[in-house]
């Protein structure tokens, strides 16, 4: 199974229409998880013509986010792997710890806010953050997640640049 991650999106503000960058990455998606932040509803629309799609609500989502089909968590499986989706993990320290607690049957969360790159394991969990593709913010670049999942695991997980 072949996922796109994203998060942060910001539209309209920040994201006009799907970057060429990023669409690249969509085409061929099985699925597409959005880590909130959407904005406006329309994103989702336009992500929903590539592959189906997975939300959580953001602190910047309204009512008609929600109304899409974003709750506040999510959890699902992937190819068999437990799956949970947050948009804001809370501070940095001892976030794996946290995640577990939260989420404790999950194998990988996703998450958003922040606006960094994460991919990183611990305390029985692993976090993944795909930054933002739209608003980079202190980062070199803006960045979407990959993630390859067989078999209940992760074959591959990679964040990349599309700005």
């Amino acid at each position: 199974m072949r996922v796109v991650v994203l998060a942060d999106t910001h539209a309209p503000r920040r994201w006009r229409g799907c970057p060429p960058a990023v669409a690249a990455h969509l085409r061929g998606a099985d699925l597409i998880l959005h880590a909130g932040d959407v904005c406006v509803p329309s994103v989702l629309d336009e992500l929903a013509a590539y592959a189906p799609v997975k939300v959580v609500r953001g602190n910047n989502d309204g009512p008609d986010v929600a109304a899409w089909g974003a709750p506040e968590t999510l959890e699902f499986e992937l190819a068999g792997l437990p799956v949970a989706m947050i948009h804001d993990s809370g501070q940095a320290a001892r976030r794996t710890a946290r995640m577990h607690r939260r989420f404790p049957g999950a194998d990988l969360v996703v998450f958003g806010h922040s606006h960094i790159p994460m991919d990183e394991t611990g305390d029985g969990v692993r976090i993944f953050n795909p930054g933002s593709p739209t608003d980079r913010r202190r980062q070199p670049h803006g960045t979407v997640g990959l993630l390859h999942v067989e078999d209940a695991r992760i074959v591959e997980a990679r964040i990349v640049p599309v700005t």
